[in-house]
């Protein structure tokens, strides 16, 4: 046995009779809708962020165009694709950490009596490393934008100069 339904005490038939009377049931439900949501959303975004991720045929203008061309069309659709990564990949994964949080924050608040605070400086350590990881991968994004962006202006120099 998990948990008791000892302590818990309801002050009506109805409440005693509610779909999920004992809170764990409760926080367990509301979890396990989270991460189902979150394997949904992954799943959603690794269909629509590798749907664009190759080419099926070449333009029609191929032939024709330049490597330069091509190397700009490339260079943008990877730019594409890295403003993607976020809204697919990054926000499934915050999700299901911030109901994991959320979820060991209500056990300690509920089963040991512990204050919100005394949950939180338990929690230090954990919430460090999450919050290290989140500004990580943004940092590592913005620089990968940053450098696609300055390609793509080299590119508008070299053609500017090119057409002189």
């Amino acid at each position: 046995m998990f948990y008791r339904e000892a302590g818990q005490f309801k002050t009506s038939y109805g409440a005693d009779q509610a779909i999920f009377p004992i809170a764990q049931d409760r926080w367990f439900v509301i979890a396990l809708v989270a991460f189902a949501f979150a394997i949904a959303w992954s799943l959603a975004g690794q269909y629509f962020f590798n749907r664009g991720m190759w080419s099926a045929a070449p333009p029609e203008d191929a032939a024709l165009s330049t490597g330069l061309e091509s190397y700009r069309r490339e260079v943008e659709r990877r730019r594409y694709l890295f403003g993607r990564v976020l809204l697919w990949s990054f926000g499934p994964v915050v999700l299901a950490i911030a109901t994991l949080i959320a979820l060991i924050m209500s056990f300690g608040i509920t089963n040991r009596g512990l204050s919100l605070q005394g949950t939180l400086r338990k929690m230090i350590p954990f919430l460090t490393l999450v919050v290290i990881w989140i500004v990580g991968v943004f940092v590592i994004r913005m620089r990968e934008q940053r450098e696609l962006r300055r390609e793509i202006d080299q590119l508008n120099d070299i053609e500017k100069e090119n057409r002189r």
